[in-house]
């Protein structure tokens, strides 16, 4: 049984609703049967509009909305997926799916290729960053009206089928044909890990999926042999996964038969979960960074490393989602994820943070949080109802820690207003500064020999920025010149970042942005 701060997969099948529901524990032992007579108003409802109703109506769709506001009325957390959305979550967790390994963007109605899977299929067939797909199995493909969905339809397929695609790759107007034998894709969790000094390293981590510790044992081995002592693991924007992964990353900093979390329901028993003697850093300086979209397992990470003094936790405090969910899935391929227990940190914790004012309110509290000046000040955050009670709670040394709402770093970084500015996230929710990179600067990106060499030698003048901001123009009809000087930097190194993403993949993206982050120069002065 695998067990997450977000979801807790079993072997369970469970019918559409009208039908008995079996649940079937790791015991093997079928410790829960409920039964549906038919009578049940939700069966009978569905089955009046099926029959009776004036209008065709799609069922399945009124099933699932229905269902998914019966749980939304439990939790904000317990939910119910549609197949497609049920089956990238399981992808995104369990680390891979079946596909031939590629990133791309749609450009002009033209599938342009940004990123390639180190040793996947793609790679294998001799495809690389900057090639146009214009054709798939001697049909047309650039030009079709190309969506993502049509796009995973085609690409993604049983392992060993065959793909032929017709290429042009950058700087040329030959068409080239590749096969590509699709396999097995894998999705890392670990976007960087390098050296920042000579003795200090940095990990960063997006979520928390099955091939997460595996990953972080990896990088951690690579960090040592040049020279780590010390370790800043950035868990900023994560917003969770398994718990088991959660619990495994923590051992790797704790010592034997020290208590990570645990957890409890009303129709789940205590459970304790404990660090073994297998850590591979579980005695150098170690400093995590978090922010308010560190969620669930990151919390749960953070929460225990803080509670037994292991860590120093930098940034603003985290989402606060304290609740484990089980996935239930449906014999069509939907799901729900029900909320099952609450985790607490080693001190007794609940991390989880108030949805008693509604779902509205729950969604609009980070937006809350901005309003009231808490990601900027820590003294706002302090003023905050529920840090005004006296807290119960305490490190292992004895430090004051608070309960619900989240975890407070012990050192508070305010967030940079540049980079929380409109125009910045309108660059990058229309993806501007990777087609900028696609369409103008892939000649100049060819004259570096490295990655490394790029980061280290080029610099995004007042030229090019003038060049990005009309391009610009064509995607962002009104470009606000208060908001383009307020984020002229930020823009700089943004557009620096993605060209090296695009060069170099997602570590050399974080070497750039990383170079003037204040959290990470805060966390390192903290080591």
């Amino acid at each position: 049984m695998k067990k997450t701060a977000g979801i807790i997969f079993r072997s369970v099948i469970l019918l559409l609703l009208g039908v008995t529901i079996g649940l079937l524990a790791s015991n093997n032992e079928l410790n829960t049967r409920i039964s549906f007579d038919g009578n049940d108003k939700i069966s009978k409802v569905l089955d009046l509009v099926r029959h009776n109703y004036v209008d065709s109506v799609n069922v399945d769709s009124i099933e699932g909305t229905t269902v998914n506001r019966l749980l939304q009325n439990l939790d904000p957390h317990s939910l119910y997926l549609p197949a497609q959305q049920a089956t990238n979550v399981n992808e995104r967790l369990e680390g891979g799916f079946m596909g031939i390994g590629i990133e791309y963007l749609l450009l002009r109605d033209t599938l342009v290729i940004t990123q390639v899977n180190q040793n996947g299929p793609a790679a294998k067939a001799g495809i690389i960053a900057g090639d146009k797909i214009i054709a798939v199995d001697h049909k047309g493909f650039s030009g079709t009206h190309l969506t993502v969905a049509k796009v995973n339809k085609i690409f993604r397929g049983p392992k060993d089928s065959h793909l032929l695609i017709a290429i042009i790759s950058a700087g040329s107007k030959d068409i080239k044909f590749r096969t590509i034998k699709r396999d097995h894709v894998d999705l890392s969790s670990m976007d960087a890990a390098y050296m920042l000094t000579p003795v200090t390293g940095y990990i960063k981590i997006s979520k928390f999926a099955s091939t997460t510790d595996a990953d972080f044992r990896k990088a951690l081995a690579k960090l040592k042999v040049g020279g780590m002592q010390k370790l800043v693991l950035d868990i900023r924007g994560n917003g969770g996964g398994y718990l088991n992964t959660a619990t495994a990353l923590a051992d790797e900093f704790l010592t034997k038969k020290q208590l990570i979390v645990y957890t409890k329901g009303v129709h789940e028993p205590r459970t304790d979960y404990f660090a073994t003697d297998s850590g591979n850093f579980q005695h150098g300086k170690l400093a995590v960074l978090i922010d308010e979209y560190s969620a669930s397992a990151s919390e749960i990470l953070a929460g225990a490393l803080q509670d037994l003094d292991r860590a120093i936790i930098v940034g603003r405090r985290s989402f606060g989602k304290g609740l484990v969910q089980e996935q239930f899935p449906f014999a069509d391929g939907s799901a729900i994820n029900l909320t099952i227990a609450r985790y607490y940190t080693p001190s007794g914790r609940s991390i989880q943070k108030s949805y008693s004012g509604g779902l509205d309110s729950y969604r609009n509290e980070l937006a809350q949080r901005m309003r009231k000046g808490e990601l900027f000040s820590e003294e706002s955050n302090l003023k905050d109802s529920i840090f005004k009670v006296p807290s119960n709670y305490h490190t292992s040394s004895g430090r004051k820690v608070f309960s619900g709402g989240g975890i407070m770093p012990d050192i508070f970084v305010p967030a940079d207003t540049m980079q929380n500015s409109y125009l910045l996230q309108e660059l990058n929710n229309r993806q501007v500064f990777s087609a900028y990179v696609v369409d103008k600067m892939q000649p100049m990106l060819s004259k570096y020999t490295s990655d490394d060499d790029f980061i280290k030698h080029y610099t995004v003048s007042d030229a090019e920025l003038g060049n990005f901001i009309r391009y610009a123009s064509q995607s962002i009809k009104r470009i606000d010149p208060r908001d383009l000087q307020k984020s002229k930097e930020s823009i700089k190194t943004q557009l620096k970042a993605f060209a090296a993403r695009f060069k170099g993949g997602d570590e050399a993206f974080f070497k750039v942005i990383n170079a003037d982050d204040a959290a990470l120069k805060k966390a390192v002065e903290a080591l």
